[in-house]
């Protein structure tokens, strides 16, 4: 009797393990279909100068800005409400208008420093989402701090749009690096931890496009930081 309630137990706890790997890789492949569709959209629009003059040589560059902005918020304060298929779309297209906003980036740095500092934010990002998800850490508490720390750099970054001053972007590039680096650890091990909440199949996918869009935002960050510091100006 003892055995047959080991190979029981054994055999939920391989079912849960295959569930939990089985929703982290929806999480891993929803913002990695994000990131491609932003760097096309990106990629795109840099290749059209009259496209590229029509948005950043008129008002219309603070829509292409503040949109995506718009949408991340009202994804994440309504994630409860709306259908998985509803929030699904809104996160295709936050990753477009992203890939709008970003797309100035190639006029800026030149493609080999773009790519060369994207495979070294995906090192960094792989690296502390593995941390996070192996790790016997309660992060909790650091991800209290962090999340203090965004809102920080958030009104640090809008104050710069308007002094433009390269040391505060420098010292804003540092932080940003520092602080959503150690997010990703912390909201993998957050999302590992949702997963074994008892909900129907509707909520769990809901729950991987809001993963997806934590970990997107903490990659597109760092991204952005260390091209500031590293990338090679054009």
């Amino acid at each position: 009797m003892n055995r047959n309630q080991w190979t029981q137990t054994h055999a939920q706890g391989l079912d849960i393990d295959a569930g939990l790997r089985s929703h982290m890789i929806s999480i891993y492949n929803y913002m990695g279909l994000g990131l491609a569709l932003t760097g096309l959209v990106a990629f795109l629009a840099a290749s059209s100068p009259a496209l590229m003059q029509t948005i950043f040589m008129s008002p219309l560059k603070w829509v292409v800005m503040l949109a995506p902005l718009g949408v991340v918020f009202y994804l994440s304060s309504s994630m409860n409400r709306i259908a998985a298929s509803t929030a699904q779309t809104l996160f295709w297209v936050y990753a477009g208008l992203m890939g709008l906003s970003l797309s100035s980036l190639f006029y800026v740095f030149t493609l080999s420093s773009i790519a060369r500092v994207f495979f070294i934010t995906a090192s960094v990002f792989g690296s502390m989402s593995i941390y996070g998800y192996t790790t016997k850490r309660d992060l909790t508490s650091m991800g209290s701090f962090l999340i203090m720390g965004v809102w920080g750099v958030f009104l640090a970054s809008i104050v710069n749009l308007f002094l433009q001053s390269s040391g505060m972007q420098f010292g804003i590039s540092i932080l940003c690096v520092l602080i959503f680096t150690g997010l990703t650890a912390y909201d993998t091990q957050t999302l590992k931890s949702m997963y074994f909440e008892n909900d129907d199949a509707e909520v769990q996918n809901k729950k991987a496009i809001f993963g997806a869009l934590n970990l997107y935002l903490n990659f597109i960050n760092i991204f952005i930081s260390l091209l500031h510091l590293f990338g090679d100006r054009k």
